[in-house]
């Protein structure tokens, strides 16, 4: 039942397909990549892929339509929404948690499994000082330009924004490109030992938020570009920044821990 029909701040959705096609296309991803895994034949992660890019769109689409045309986004659901995003984050970070566990399990105490040293013998770790280094520069920097963005979107700057907004998305970009020349130049791999599990693990899934990070802010720019966006309601640029900020400080830790302290 649609709340267009109640005398109430609060959004009853309407019947929706996208969660239900959204949870078929992450059953076909996942067994798309056992597929993948065992057989070499990547039909079914491709296919997922594409359900999965499908969902996304119009799913993102229906919400921007209530928030922005319809008007369902009243100032009770808007406070509901942001601590959903809280608490999303939070969870990613009890993830992220289980990882540097696991990291610090291996690295304070080597086993005699990995020769008792740390990193193991033979495993040749990544200077911290040239492309690790450069990516946390570039990161902090777009955590920087994000900043930006929000400022001009408060001031209703849509000039600045559009700018700011373009430049962390280049970033991000940029980042996630560093990131895979690192892995294609790396001297071990997944398989060697707690250090490549822990390190590509870790640092793969980080990977993996900046995607969906700068993803999030794609979707943002096209938004501000169709002035879905004012000074009092951005509700959907404030998550992808917060998120995006979430992404800065993980990095942080990682470089500190696993790229430096850890090599």
């Amino acid at each position: 039942m649609s709340s267009l029909h109640n005398h109430h701040p609060y959004h009853l959705v309407d019947v929706s397909p996208w969660p239900l096609t959204g949870s078929i296309s992450a059953m076909m991803l996942t067994t798309g990549l056992v597929k993948w895994f065992h057989q070499y034949n990547t039909n079914l992660l491709l296919l997922s892929f594409f359900a999965i890019i499908l969902t996304m769109i119009q799913w993102w689409r229906d919400v921007t339509r209530e928030g922005t045309y319809q008007g369902l986004h009243t100032s009770t659901v808007m406070m509901g929404l942001r601590w959903g995003m809280i608490l999303f984050i939070l969870s990613e970070v009890l993830f992220f948690f289980s990882f540097f566990w696991a990291f610090f399990h291996s690295s304070l105490s080597p086993t005699i499994e990995i020769g008792l040293y740390w990193p193991p013998l033979g495993i040749q770790p990544f200077n911290p000082f040239q492309i690790p280094l450069l990516n946390t520069t570039i990161l902090l920097s777009s955590g920087a330009t994000v900043t930006w963005a929000h400022h001009a979107i408060m001031e209703d700057n849509y000039s600045q924004a559009t700018q700011s907004l373009a430049l962390t998305i280049t970033l991000g970009i940029y980042f996630t490109s560093l990131q895979a020349y690192e892995y294609l130049e790396s001297a071990f791999s997944i398989a060697d030992s707690a250090f490549g599990s822990t390190f590509f693990v870790a640092t793969g899934f980080h990977g993996l938020h900046v995607i969906i990070g700068t993803s999030f802010l794609s979707v943002c720019f096209l938004r501000l570009l169709n002035h879905h966006f004012s000074s009092n309601h951005h509700l959907g640029f404030e998550a992808a920044a917060w998120y995006w900020h979430f992404v800065d400080v993980v990095w942080l830790f990682l470089y500190i821990f696993i790229y430096w302290w850890g090599s």
